[in-house]
Formats: C-alpha cells, structure tokens, sequence
C-alpha cells in the first residue's frame, strides 16, 4: 500500500500548476508547456473541444426551437446570465445557473461565469486596447489605489509578444493615450464613422475617433495557421463559438497549442478548493481540488502555481487557503486580500440619427466598432470626478417603417422598403476607483453545493461614477451636435456592477507588501512560488478593455518565473 500512495502523489506531481483555462490560463499552459514544463490546468467545468463543441455555431435563426429566446422556465435559473447582452438560446450552453456557485450580494453585483475549458474567452468582446503610462500613473497621480508597480515601457515589449500570436486588427493611428501595437489589417469604418471622426478633428485636439483594436484575423499570418485557426468570416456571432479560429480564444489558440508540446495534463471537472501551504519550506505545495463530478477531495502538487480562476474566485480561493502560517488567507498578512475591488461601468449609453449621407449605406457584417479613447483628466484633473471614461462607436443604417395607406399602396411600399435615416450609438466604459470598502470575503456559515464557504460581494457605484456618467452624457451630446446627429438620446442603463467582465483587484500588484498583495512579477509577495496573473492582479482599471493586459502580464510573469527557478529561487 505504501508503494501505491508513493506512486500516486507521484502521478499527482507537476512541475507548474493553473488553476483556471480561460484568457490568462490559457496563456499561462502555452508558455509553461513551451518551455519545457509538465503543466497540470485545472479548469472547474466541463471540457470543450474547439469547433466540435460548439453547438450552435452553424445553426440558422429558424433552426432554433424558440428562435433564439429563452422561456421564462429556463431563464429563472439564469437570472443572473438574463441581464447580459449575449445571454440568448444560441449561447445558453455556455452560461452557467445561478444555482452552480451561490454567492451573498451585499449589493447588488452581477457575477458572469463561464465554467468550461476556455471561460470566457469563449463569450468576450474581443476588443483589444493597449494601455499607456497615462493608465498606470493614474493612482500615483491623483493618490486613489496604490502607485503601480510598473509602467508602459515594463509590458510594451509582452503586449507585443501576445499580439502577434493572437491576432490583432487595428491601425496605427499616433495617439498617445492608446499605443500603437502589432496589427493586421484594419477593418474599415462606416461613411458616417468617417463623417464623425473627421467632425471631431475640426472642433477638438484631443477627441479621437479610431477604428476598434479587436482580436481578430483579417488577415491571418502563419502563426495563425500553425495554430489551426483561419481568417475570420464577419459572421458576427462571435459569442456562439468560432469553428473558424477567425477570433481568439484559448480553446482555439493557447490551450491546443499547449497540448502540442506533450507537457499539458487538463484536468476538467475540478473545483479548486484551496491552495496548500507547506510550513517547513515555507512556500505553496500545490492546491486541493473537488472533484465536480464525484465530490471526491483531491491533492495535486507542484513547485510554482499560476492562479487564472478569474478575479471572484481567484480571491475566493486565496481566502479560502487558511494555514496555521496565514489564518486570513494565503499571504494575507496585511489583511489587504479581498480588498480595492474595482470594475468597469457601462452604464452610459447615447443613441442619435443623422438624415446626411443618404447615398450611402453598409454592405456585410463586421465584428467591431469605432472606439473613442479616454480624453477626460489626462493631462491634468479637469473635473469635479476622477480618472474617465472611454466610448464605443458604431452607426447602422435600416428600412424605414411604413404603415401609411392600404391595399395596393400599402403593399407595393411594404415589398420595396425605402432606407430610413442613420442609427448612431455609443457606450461608455468608465474607469471606478478602487477602494478599501469595495470587497469580497467569506462567510463563516454559509457553503455552496461544494462545501465551499460562499462569498459575500460589496462592490457599489459612487459619487464618482454618477458625476462621470453625467459628464459623458454631456460631452457626447455636445460632440453628438457638433457632428449635425439629430434626435440625440442619453440614456442611463443601470447595469449592475460586474454584469459586462470586467471586474479587478483584490489581488492588487504594488511595490510595498504592506499595501498590496503582489510584486511588478504578479509574485505573492509573501508566498513567492505563487502567481496572480488574472484580472484579480489590477491595481486599478483603466479606460481600456483588460484581456490584452492580462495575457502581457501572464506571458511576463512566466518568464520571470522560469528564470527564478534556473537560478534556484523558487
């Protein structure tokens, strides 16, 4: 029996382990395995295989059994996924009930899970903005959150490493409050996209209107086609599951990839329950996990842990992760873990109609959008709020409704509709400011299905975000008008906190381990072989979508990693 035990912690043994397969997991299996590493990835849900489980990617609208809706039956167990923008019959297998992982809402905070191989790197946005010194001096200079322990010129050289691995289409377009990167070719803006940047240009110096940076493969390279991945179809239903490659996602690039190399274990099916600590070497074992399927409680080891879970459960795991050495949570000395939350508001939203250009109109789909960058508080506090926002783009143009006589009159204008004017639309995506109440913890009673403590969530808007969502409205009227838009609507969409991704910190990297959690290598600073390199690691959140960031910080920290355990340090 003692052989059998020997042998089995012997098959349970790597050399590096990833708790999650999503955007940052993914990366960090492709550059642990690459380099020679046997990677264990444990990933909570179920596996999926890229263009094999994809369901409903191929699928017409009247193939659908309720073309596309969900019934109220079904939605009631979804009523979380419900109030997100891709939650319908076609991604229903995709989304997870609010029954699988319960939480504590302390106020009210949309939690999006994705649990499958993949995450949500299956569900995104795919929109891929570079950030600049402007973001990570932010905190430093207006003294919110702690100073960043890095700047541009740190990440500059890994934003692009993952770009031309992953894809990238954008334009180089000079603008200093977003970097340029390594971009395939452009999509192209609308006549009226056009007709807006160009009005922008002649009333401001510093309101840009530029082609959205999205990960997509206008025209892929041949390290896309070594990954099996081809170019993209503007199918624009991105969210089903690509069977193309044509957008980036780690079942379809970094995961396969890894698996190549002959060093992945991928473990589905595996709940982390907490990460173990050894006492006498001072440093992380491995971590525990349940087994989903038959609850079963299982140890893995290995000698550096990525933790990939996404930023909720990152956290959750790591307070979870009690020790006689750290009662409060692993490395939770300075008992900042769980704290400095932080997330994105989308609650801003304009819509207008322009009766110029009428000559014109669109042709095909395209997965993407125009995009306005931050110009709000960038060279100097110009505001009564902090930080600011950035904003979507994007114009369409459709039939005009007639409704007017009947018979034959009626009739021939319904067989040969007549275009109607140009729709115009605009998002903002505001940076909040992360602060010591904004946190998650545990609750000392209540567990999941699991046996998991649930987590209570305490991340609101404030003061700060009802002034920014006010200024955006503002100034989009202002630039709305200034470009001859008529009938310009602001609305506000009470979206709940968390319900758009893109939740951060708890983990936060900064330089003093009295104040953060983590050193400018995503390292704990008081657990040295773990590393946070998801969305929990941000100090603050930037105007910029976060995935491209967290793959330059996945990619970086596993470098940094492999060279400290050549030298023995880890």
């Amino acid at each position: 029996m003692s052989n059998l035990n020997i042998d089995s912690v012997k098959d349970r043994t790597f050399d590096a382990i990833v708790v999650g397969s999503g955007m940052s997991g993914g990366w960090a299996a492709k550059e642990l395995t690459e380099k020679g590493l046997k990677t264990l990835v444990l990933e909570r849900g179920r596996n999926i295989e890229h263009v094999t489980d994809y369901p409903t990617t191929l699928k017409n609208p009247w193939e659908f059994e309720h073309l596309g809706q969900v019934p109220d039956i079904i939605k009631q167990e979804y009523k979380i996924p419900s109030r997100h923008y891709i939650f319908g019959e076609s991604t229903l297998h995709f989304l997870v009930k609010d029954s699988e992982q319960e939480y504590i809402q302390e106020q009210p905070f949309d939690w999006m899970r994705a649990y499958q191989v993949g995450g949500r790197s299956l569900l995104w946005a795919r929109q891929t903005q570079r950030w600049s010194d402007f973001d990570f001096d932010g905190p430093a200079r207006d003294g919110y959150a702690v100073d960043w322990p890095i700047r541009y010129a740190d990440i500059a050289p890994w934003y692009s490493y993952v770009e031309k691995f992953a894809g990238i289409t954008g334009n180089r377009d000079g603008v200093d409050t977003l970097p340029d990167g390594e971009f395939l070719k452009p999509h192209e803006m609308s006549c009226v996209e056009k007709h807006f940047k160009q009005q922008m240009a002649t009333h401001y110096k510093d309101r840009h209107v530029l082609i959205g940076r999205a990960a997509h493969l206008t025209d892929p390279k041949e390290i896309h086609f070594k990954q099996g991945r081809a170019q993209c179809q503007n199918r624009v239903i991105c969210e089903r599951g690509c069977p193309y490659g044509g957008y980036f996602s780690s079942v379809s690039s970094t995961i396969p990839w890894a698996k190549r190399t002959g060093n992945l274990t991928l473990r589905p099916h595996s709940v982390v329950h907490s990460v173990i600590y050894d006492e006498k070497k001072q440093k992380a074992a491995g971590v525990r996990i349940i087994d989903a399927q038959t609850n079963e409680m299982i140890e893995y080891y290995a000698k550096i842990i990525f933790m990939n879970a996404s930023t909720v459960n990152t956290n959750l795991i790591l307070l979870n992760s009690i020790s006689n050495r750290f009662p409060n949570g692993l490395g939770n000395d300075n008992l900042m873990l769980g704290r400095f939350m932080a997330f994105h508001t989308f609650r801003g939203r304009i819509t207008a109609e322009y009766d110029g250009l009428l000559d014109s109109t669109t042709e095909g789909k395209r997965p993407n959008s125009s995009y306005v960058p931050r110009f709000r508080n960038v060279y100097k506090q110009e505001t009564d709020f902090l930080r600011g926002y950035s904003a979507g783009f994007s114009t369409s143009r459709g039939y005009a409704s007639y409704n007017k006589g009947i018979g034959e009159d009626l009739k021939e204008h319904l067989m040969k509709p007549e275009l109607g004017l140009w729709q115009v639309n605009s998002h903002m995506m505001g940076e909040t400011i992360p602060k010591y109440e904004s946190q998650v913890w545990l609750d000392t009673n209540l567990k999941d299905k699991y046996g998991i403590p649930q987590l209570h969530v305490s991340v609101k808007y404030d003061d700060n975000d009802d002034k920014m969502l006010k200024d955006f409205g503002e100034q989009f009227n202002e630039m709305y008008t200034k470009a001859g838009f008529i009938n310009i609507q602001v609305h506000d969409t009470k979206r709940n906190p968390g319900s758009e991704n893109h939740e951060m910190g708890g983990v936060r990297m900064g330089k003093d381990p009295k104040t953060s959690m983590l050193n400018k290598w995503n390292q704990m600073h008081n657990c040295k072989n773990v590393f946070v390199t998801d969305g929990a690691c941000m100090t603050s959140t930037s105007t910029q979508n976060p995935s491209l960031t967290y793959m330059a910080l996945t990619a970086r920290a596993v470098d940094y990693a492999l060279k400290q355990m050549k030298a023995l340090k880890l």
